[in-house]
Order: C-alpha cells, then structure tokens, then sequence
C-alpha cells in the first residue's frame, strides 16, 4: 500500500494541475496571434513600400534609364504629317534615294497649355510647326543603320528627347510607331 500512495502521489507531482493546462494553451494562442499581426503588419509595409517605388517610377527593369513617370494624365494622341498617309521622307543624306514612309503618333501631355489646346485636344498652331519641324529634320538626319528594328526603342527615345527640347521638358509622354516602310 505504500507503493501504491507512492504511485498516486508521483502521478499528481507528474501531472500539471487543470489551469494550469488551461493557461499554457491561452499562451500558445495568443503567440499565435501576435505572431499573425507581426507578420501581417511587416506584409503591409513591404507591400506599400513597393507599391510607392512603383508610382515614383523606380523599382523596375529599366532603373538606369530614366523611363519618365509610369502613371500619368491621358494624353493627346497626335499623329505627324498627314492625317492619312503619316510622314514621308527621304533618308541617309542628300546622295541616299531612301524613303520613310512611318506613321508616328505621339503622346502629348494635355496640361503643357503652350502645347495643347484644352478645348480641342489639338495641337498650337505655333507648337504643330515645331513638331512637324523637329521630327522631319530628326528623320531625316538620322542614319539608315538606326532604322534598325533592334535600334527601334532607342530610336523612340531620342526623337521623344528631341520634341522635348522643342517643347518644353514633359511636354512629351510616348512615340508610337504603327507602320514603318523603308525603301
């Protein structure tokens, strides 16, 4: 028998009493949750801090370029030279018989008012002969090689770059190029 109260007296030193359990499962629980909250508070500030990278215009493939801002107004669409046909041109100097045939839309930013006619949505007079002056000279100086369609991103970059200087710093979102003939 005194094995016995032995036993019993080692089994309720062994065995925790019932708040005891009770409490450490409350623990366990409420780590749980703090845990969550810790990892859903740091979510919400990666996240964020990304997503504000992202609308400054830093954070992509293209960090070393400046690429302008990613989001911005809607533009004014307008294309150069003729309504129909686009643009025409001779290339690759005065002894070249090379022709361009391209219809090049660009993408004006409608709050440049010196640009822009805000009733319209068209160009200046004043601004349309630039344009139409500073893309033909621009075309026709540049060398048959940077037709190249490899070269044609950078080829885009340098005439938005040129415009620009006409213009006025951002008054040029984008060029679009939707048809391309060199003959």
């Amino acid at each position: 028998m005194a094995e016995e109260q032995k036993d019993a007296a080692a089994a309720e030193a062994a065995a925790p009493p019932p708040q005891s359990k009770k409490k450490t499962i409350i623990l366990i629980v409420v780590l749980v949750i703090v845990g969550l909250a810790l990892a859903a508070g740091i979510s919400l500030f990666v996240v964020t801090k990304m997503m504000g990278d992202v609308a400054q215009g830093g954070g992509g493939e293209h960090e070393e370029e400046d690429v302008g801002p990613r989001y911005h107004d809607p533009g004014v669409f307008v294309k150069l030279g003729d309504p129909k046909e686009g643009i025409l041109v001779n290339v690759g100097g005065a002894r070249s018989s090379k022709y361009l045939k391209a219809s090049i839309i660009v993408e004006f930013n409608p709050g440049k008012k010196a640009v822009i006619n805000e009733e319209t949505h068209t160009l200046q007079p004043d601004a349309e002969i630039k344009v139409n002056d500073v893309a033909t000279q621009f075309l026709r100086s540049t060398k048959i090689e940077d037709f190249d369609a490899d070269k044609q991103d950078e080829f885009k970059k340098q005439l938005k770059d040129e415009l620009n200087m006409a213009l006025g710093s951002g008054s040029v979102y984008d060029i679009y190029i939707t048809s391309f003939l060199l003959q």
